[in-house]
């Protein structure tokens, strides 16, 4: 008996210490905003992008995937590339991790910008 209320114990205290590490991250960031580009996503406080117009800056203008948010008014590099892809020029919950600063360009000229890795991205209600 006494072999497992120790067994029992020792696998709540060693689930109790696991559980904060598979809750959210303090560092985690929920934002609203659009799933724009690199090149255009400094004009997103004027008018919101279309999907047209951001795959095309993907395409041919070498643009990355971003996040325009509508709180900071700031553009983030937004990843992984392939699901923010799903969502251009659509307006968004992005919940996810601010990174580093890279570097890149603009229509308007070479900038620096946080890299934002989403945990998930939905529809903005």
């Amino acid at each position: 008996m006494r072999k497992k209320l120790l067994h029992a114990g020792l696998t709540l205290l060693f689930a109790g210490a696991l559980f904060p590490a598979m809750a959210a991250t303090p560092n985690t960031e929920v934002l609203k905003g659009y799933v724009t580009d690199t090149w255009c996503g400094v004009n997103r406080t004027k008018k919101p992008p279309t999907a047209e117009c951001t795959d095309q800056c993907v395409k041919d203008r070498h643009a990355q995937y971003a996040f325009y948010n509508f709180k900071d008014k700031k553009v983030y590099i937004l990843n992984p590339q392939s699901l923010a892809a799903k969502y251009a020029g659509q307006a968004v919950v992005v919940k996810g991790t601010l990174g580093e600063h890279v570097k890149f360009e603009t229509e308007k000229g070479w900038t620096r910008g946080a890299v934002i890795t989403a945990e998930s991205i939905s529809l903005a209600k």
